[in-house]
Parts: C-alpha cells; structure tokens; sequence
C-alpha cells in the first residue's frame, strides 16, 4: 500500500475567505483507492518524509514568507522522498522571470516590464504617460501579496515599489488590462496535461492599491473553454517543458485572459500551489487521484 503526502500548509494560515478546499477530498479519494493518504503541512518539523512513497504539492501558500526555507525544503525532502510537482521545477516556477522565458518560446504574455532598481521603476512609469493604471507586483509572491493597481503617477505605485526593492525583490510593471478589471480572467486547469475544467475568478484588486473588499477573495465560478484558449494551454505546457527540460507535470493552471488590446495572453503558469476548486468539480477530484497513483 503506497503512502502518500498531500503537501499543504499548517491549518491556521488559511481563511473563510481563502480556504483550501481541494486537500480533503483529494485525500479522501486516495484513502478510498487503498492508499495510506494524509495532508502535511510543509513547515511541520514532526513529519517523517522518508515514510512517504510520494508527497505532491498543493497548498503551501505561506512560501512566500518563507522562500528560502522552502527552496531548502524541496532540496531536502527530495533526497528522502519523490516530490511532484518536480522541484526543479517548482524554483523555475517561484519566480516570476519565468514569462520571459516562455515569452521567448513564442507563448503570448501580459506586457511586463522588470526592474531591479528604483530608476528603472521611475523611468517606465513615465512611459505610461497616458494617464492610465499598472500594475505593480512582486516577482515572488502568491495570493496578490504586494500587489496593486494605481494610476501611474499615484504615489502609491512608487511606494509599493520602493518596499518591493527594498526586500530585495524584482518589480514587475504591467498596463491594467480591462477584461481583466472586468473580472474575465479564466484559469485553465491540467492534470497530466489534459485539460479538465476552467474557472473564472472575478476580480481582485481595487484602483488605487490594495484588494476589493480589503481581503482576497476570489469568487470561482466554472466556465467553458474555446478550442482556442484549449490550444493555447497545451502550447504553454509545451514551453514550460521546452524551457525546463522536464516532462509534463502532474497538474497545472494555466492562467488567461483574452483582451481587445493584445489577444489572449498569458497571465500566470501556476505550477505548484493553485487552488483546483474541487468543491465546484467534484468529478475531477477522481481524475486526479487517478493520475497521482499513475505516479507512484
């Protein structure tokens, strides 16, 4: 009887408005098939990692608190145990310099401009001298932590900025994308690189920094997916391998919007911690366990 681990993070981290709702039923289909399956939080210094035949990755959400001592976790465990996703590619996927990457492989991206230094920050956001809003965000970060969207010359986005250089963080300036404040961002989900379900999220953040409502709340809602957004997940699968030199992974989320101003783009490859939302798929709980055992 294999033993699996569904790595997630310690309990109380996690919110009404932000719960994990994909670890117990996914554990609860493993156990069904036969498996000794349990949720272990990352950062429990008790677990026994050895004990485990596979641990697969889904929540730990905290990370980004803690990028370095996850970096050394997915090192250390992945001497005493198979972790999946592939931590190789779990470090290419924790920092968003990754786009450019698929960026060059062909795969169409929200316009992003990076940038190490306040100057550099200074100079782009004159560029937007239209008068309308970016984004300001880390190249590091989950759950739009020290995200924002201001208007360009809201001293709000040179402050937000400032603190994310001043972590030793890259900046990422991006153009707001209407369909994307209009809430028309769509999540594509894989699972052994098959296409299972779609969800939109609604919007998040609200003009002039900070979140709508004052707290992250996502508000999933499933939707159809065209041949055309199908396609483009498969290409960016594709270049993530293309770029990694891995095979494809167990599960991945494959974030989009299609805008009037640059077509269908590329918003995020969430390769290791995205949310599924089984509780609105329930029959995609089974396909999943399913392809974990096919791993084992």
């Amino acid at each position: 009887m294999p033993r699996i681990a569904i790595v997630t993070t310690r309990p109380d981290f996690f919110t009404a408005a932000d719960p994990d709702r994909d670890c117990a039923p996914l554990v609860a289909a493993l156990r069904a098939r036969g498996v000794e399956a349990e949720s272990v939080a990352w950062r429990d210094e008790t677990a026994d990692w050895s004990a485990y035949d596979l641990a697969v990755i889904r929540s730990p959400w905290d990370y980004v608190l803690h990028a370095d001592e996850f970096a050394a976790w997915l090192t250390r465990t992945g001497a005493l145990t198979r972790i999946l996703n592939d931590p190789e590619l779990v470090r290419w996927n924790m920092d968003k310099r990754y786009l450019r990457e698929l960026e060059s492989a062909g795969v169409a991206v929200v316009p992003t401009t990076w940038h190490t230094d306040e100057a550099s920050l200074l100079a782009a956001l004159a560029e937007h001298a239209d008068g309308g809003h970016v984004v300001i965000k880390p190249a590091v970060g989950a759950g739009s932590q020290d995200t924002g969207l201001f208007a360009r010359d809201d001293a709000g986005a040179l402050e937000l900025g400032r603190r994310i250089l001043d972590g030793g963080g890259t900046v990422m300036l991006q153009p707001e994308i209407p369909e994307l404040s209009a809430g028309l961002e769509k999540a594509l989900y894989t699972i052994d690189g098959r296409l299972t379900h779609a969800v939109a999220k609604g919007a998040l953040l609200a003009r002039g920094g900070g979140l709508r409502g004052g707290v992250y709340h996502e508000d999933p809602q499933v939707v159809g997916v065209d041949a055309g957004e199908a396609a483009f997940a498969e290409r960016v699968l594709a270049a993530v391998s293309s770029a990694t030199g891995l095979t494809t992974p167990l599960y991945g989320r494959i974030d989009v919007v299609d805008s009037a101003e640059h077509g269908l783009v590329l918003l995020e490859a969430e390769l290791f911690e995205p949310t599924y939302n089984l509780h609105l798929v329930p029959e995609v709980v089974d396909v999943f366990a399913e392809a974990i055992l096919g791993r084992v």
